[in-house]
């Protein structure tokens, strides 16, 4: 029997026989930057998490050959679902967005492969704008018969209530989705309806009673087949709350059908204290890699930037005699080796635009915004025109995109039209955020979630630009006219508080573009510059 701090020892230190990728134990550098934007991998055969820096929460990996692709919440991002491609596990390009229109509030879903056919298993969860979902949980699925699409339009499986939905085919061939809590449900052949009721599978894995989490939370199945067995890599301790919270149990059994046996070394991963560099971390998927060695893929809370959400985080995984997965990466405060034999490629996104093509789903996404109102954006002559929509950056669906990087500079250049209010902001939540409107007369100032009591002197006009400026989560911002030197507002912010556990709510803070009032405003040349990632 081997209890839970020891094995997190013995999967740190390489005993019971497993040998550590090469480069596992190292220093603790700055990360690699490719146009200053964070980047795991280090050239060098090793690399340093985050894979996927920012928020990028909820992983779902699917091998295909020698290929990986994953994707992750989407939450109220519009387009969503947004999937990427790997070779190496570090390196991760955008392939495509799979969801053109949510029906709802995208939680965590379950990518798939199954007799030549894609598969995306998601929660619709209901949102104020959500038309004909019979519940708050509503589990659908999409289909493609190639990654990149086109995908299908969502389909009603029928399931209402749960969530976190987990893909497998049975010994028999049969196909199952297990579910929040741990329930189970059997799929048609094709994978598109139901065919039997929803039945508890799994009661779970319980810690200790004294251990300080935010709540018990059975959810994100996750199962594989290895040998003679099927193993669920389950969620408990939920999601945000203490750093200590979240964290990866596995069970395993050698029918879907159960009993299920927990692992005699639960969690195998797990926050031990809020000194470690990565908080909350869990909702797991295991697979093979590219050397027919195993890998974990889960997300975490960065310590002291919980603003940039959850993130995603990448560990070896070695095998105990008995055959329980073993968590290699420690506390993945430092360098871990690459897989190996895999192939690096392209990775990530520049978030810097020049508005010659409009990339919505992939550098920009509206935030809750309803099925049919993608009109009101699109690229002309170098410029994003944007309609005005709603009184203030609560309710004008803004476009935003995610950043990883503790610090970073944005900036912007509007013009306006008709009397519209547009602006440049670091946005959370329609709750919560931060950032300076103009509309050619005034500037408003926002902090938390509100227009700020302070009127910044601004001269009259039809063109601006704007900048905002995070230095570790000290926000300055800026503004000048044509020809100008850039004014520095008079009020600074501390931006640390900007995150779920504030306003209970999973998600990050990042730029954001915003039109509201009446008219239309143009945006060109977004400048986005990243500063060298504290490692």
């Amino acid at each position: 029997m081997i209890d839970r701090r020891s094995a997190l020892a013995l999967g740190a230190t390489g005993s019971l026989g497993l040998a550590l990728p090469t480069g596992t134990i190292g220093r603790t550098p700055a990360a690699v930057t490719t146009t200053g934007q964070r980047h795991a991998d280090l050239g060098n055969g090793t690399f340093l998490n985050p894979v996927l820096a920012g928020d990028f929460p909820d992983p779902t990996v699917l091998k295909d050959g020698d290929d990986y692709y994953l994707t992750h919440s989407s939450f109220e991002a519009s387009p969503g679902l947004l999937i990427w491609h790997s070779r190496d596990l570090v390196n991760w390009a955008p392939v495509c967005t799979a969801l053109d229109e949510p029906l709802g509030t995208v939680f965590a879903v379950d990518l798939v492969k199954h007799a030549g056919r894609y598969f995306i298993y998601i929660p619709f969860m209901a949102a104020p704008w959500s038309v004909g979902l019979k519940s708050f949980a509503n589990i659908f699925v999409i289909h493609a018969d190639s990654i990149r699409g086109p995908w299908s339009k969502p389909i009603d499986l029928g399931i209402g209530e749960l969530i976190d939905p987990g893909h497998v085919v049975d010994e028999d061939g049969k196909r199952h989705l297990f579910l929040s809590g741990v329930n189970r449900v059997r799929l048609s052949d094709d994978g598109l309806s139901t065919d039997g009721p929803v039945v508890p599978a799994y009661s779970g894995w319980k810690y200790p009673d004294d251990w300080v989490v935010e709540a018990y939370s059975l959810e994100g199945p996750k199962l594989f087949r290895r040998g003679d067995y099927f193993y669920l890599i389950t969620a408990v301790g939920g999601t945000g709350g203490p750093p200590t919270g979240h964290m990866v149990a596995v069970a395993r059994s050698r029918s879907i059908y159960g009993p299920w046996e927990d692992c005699p070394h639960n969690p195998i991963v797990h926050t031990l204290n809020a000194a470690e560099k990565w908080h909350s971390r869990g909702h797991a998927s295991i697979f093979e890699g590219p050397a027919g060695d195993w890998w974990m893929i889960y997300h975490g809370y960065e310590n002291g930037y919980r603003t940039l959400g959850r993130q995603t985080l990448l560990e070896p995984v070695g095998w105990s005699k008995d055959g329980w997965p073993l968590a290699l990466g420690r506390d993945l405060a430092r360098t871990l080796g690459k897989p190996r034999k895999g192939i690096a490629g392209p990775h990530g996104i520049v978030w810097a635009d020049d508005f010659a093509t409009f990339a919505l789903g992939t550098r920009w996404r509206f935030y809750n915004q309803p099925p049919g109102e993608r009109s009101r954006a699109r690229v002309q002559d170098g410029a994003l025109v944007l309609e005005a929509k709603g009184s203030g950056p609560q309710d004008c669906s803004p476009l935003t995109h995610p950043v990883g990087d503790h610090s970073y500079d944005c900036a912007v250049s509007i013009t306006l039209e008709d009397g519209v209010e547009a602006g440049l902001l670091l946005f959370f939540n329609d709750r919560l955020f931060l950032g300076m409107g103009y509309d050619g007369k005034n500037m408003t100032s926002y902090r938390g979630g509100k227009a700020s009591y302070w009127s910044e002197p601004v001269a009259t006009g039809q063109s601006i630009d704007l900048r905002i400026v995070n230095d570790r989560n000290i926000v300055t911002m800026y503004h000048r006219v044509a020809g100008d030197d850039w004014v520095r507002h008079a009020v600074r912010s501390e931006v640390s508080g900007y995150n779920a556990n504030t306003v209970d709510d999973l998600a990050s803070l990042r730029p954001a573009l915003f039109a509201c009032g009446k008219g239309r405003a143009q945006f060109r040349s977004y400048r986005y510059t990243a500063g060298v990632a504290v490692g």
